[in-house]
């Protein structure tokens, strides 16, 4: 593979990075060094989000006709590099890179007008409902009920660790709408409007003091067929559709290389402050492993995105990239808060908020123990490996 640019794709870098210097406020820099959960504060995205769909350039990955820009493969893992780099915020995907790709392949062509402006836009804000109490890493065990009501589906149950739920107008759904074959079989995938009449949100505030998960219960909520995406009973398939661009659908090493580039800011500042740190050079040592494993994952990345921009989706590779990816910003949450030590612990958690954190310092704790979330959320480090051992390798 031949990672050198060419003339026209240097000087589309060059465009990007003017683009950044001129329109990437600096407020928006701040707030996402300083964040400390998986996603950024929300309105810090919208504004983000506005502006690059004002450029053109929110979805690069969505179709042209759709809002989409025509970019080579090249041109999006330039944007996106050179975005991590100036500090930009990683847009919400729960409805941009989750969502809108499940609408373009399955949905009518009513849904795709309805949906796609909106979310491109900013007007929706979506969250997920898949995972439910006792309904994980076995998704295919969920309960969520939702029976035939003349137009209309009637939903029961609940829905568990959604992100985003309390800031969120939308929820596409994972529901039981045949209990008569097997688990998979009876699944269907429902967008449901947040207002509706019998739909709570409770918190759930995270070890790090975040309130960013919650529960959200359905009480006899009325949802219009017209709000099932595809054939009843067929979800199933588009929730592992979702689930592969939820999983790898996006360039993870760019992310990771931003947050290994301020570890490797911390080691020299803490060298600058002691002499003898770090002296047998065991940091060093799990530095130069990072580095290497990063550049593995950054190959995998391109390989996955030249078969999306070809037409297809990313395949169970995408689970190499969620295990990888896990991993390497655990290990770098870890080693960070091994060269602070006691200083890591600057958390001044505020009622009914997320904590107030002065500086990317103060976020290292609250990523380290959000984190810890990412060997489950979006398929366990098991069923990953359990896909990989089928699909991949064959066994």
């Amino acid at each position: 593979m031949n990672l050198n640019f060419s003339d026209e794709e240097l000087q589309f870098q060059g465009e990007v990075r003017q683009f950044l210097a001129e329109k990437l406020p600096k407020h928006i820099i701040e707030g996402t060094a300083n964040n400390g959960s998986v996603f950024v504060e929300k309105d810090i995205a919208l504004q983000w989000q506005d502006i690059l769909v004002k450029k053109g350039w929110a979805v690069p990955q969505w179709p042209v006709e759709h809002g989409g820009s025509d970019w080579t493969p090249t041109q999006k893992y330039i944007f996106s590099k050179e975005c991590y780099h100036a500090g930009a915020p990683m847009l919400i995907p729960l409805g941009l890179l989750m969502l809108a790709p499940v609408i373009m392949a399955f949905g009518t062509d009513e849904q795709k007008a309805e949906y796609l402006p909106k979310i491109l836009s900013g007007e929706h804000y979506w969250c997920q409902g898949y995972s439910e109490p006792g309904s994980g890493s076995d998704l295919a065990s969920l309960k969520l009920k939702a029976e035939s009501d003349g137009d209309h589906y009637i939903v029961n149950g609940s829905k568990i660790w959604t992100t985003h739920a309390h800031l969120a107008d939308h929820i596409f759904c994972l529901v039981r709408t045949d209990n008569s074959g097997k688990p998979q079989a009876g699944i269907s995938f429902l967008l449901i409007d947040m207002a509706a009449p019998g739909v709570v949100v409770e918190p759930i505030i995270t070890m790090a003091g975040d309130h960013e998960v919650n529960q959200v219960f359905f009480d006899n909520v009325r949802v219009p067929m017209a709000n099932r995406i595809g054939e009843e009973n067929q979800g199933w398939s588009y929730a592992k559709y979702l689930l592969e661009f939820e999983r790898g659908g996006g360039f993870n090493a760019h992310r990771i290389r931003h947050e290994l580039d301020h570890l490797c800011g911390l080691i020299k500042d803490a060298k600058n402050c002691n002499a003898a740190f770090d002296s047998e050079g065991t940091m060093a040592r799990k530095l130069a492993r990072l580095e290497i494993d990063l550049k593995a994952l950054e190959i995998t990345e391109l390989r996955i995105l030249s078969s999306v921009s070809d037409g297809g989706n990313p395949g169970p590779e995408s689970s190499i990239m969620k295990l990888s990816a896990t991993r390497l910003e655990q290990e770098i949450n870890e080693l960070s808060v091994d060269v602070l030590g006691y200083n890591s612990f600057i958390m001044n958690p505020i009622a009914g908020g997320n904590p107030v954190r002065a500086d990317y310092v103060s976020s290292i704790v609250p990523r380290y123990l959000n984190n810890r979330a990412a060997s489950i959320f979006g398929g366990s480090q098991e069923i990953q490996r359990n896909i990989i051992a089928k699909m991949v390798l064959g066994l």
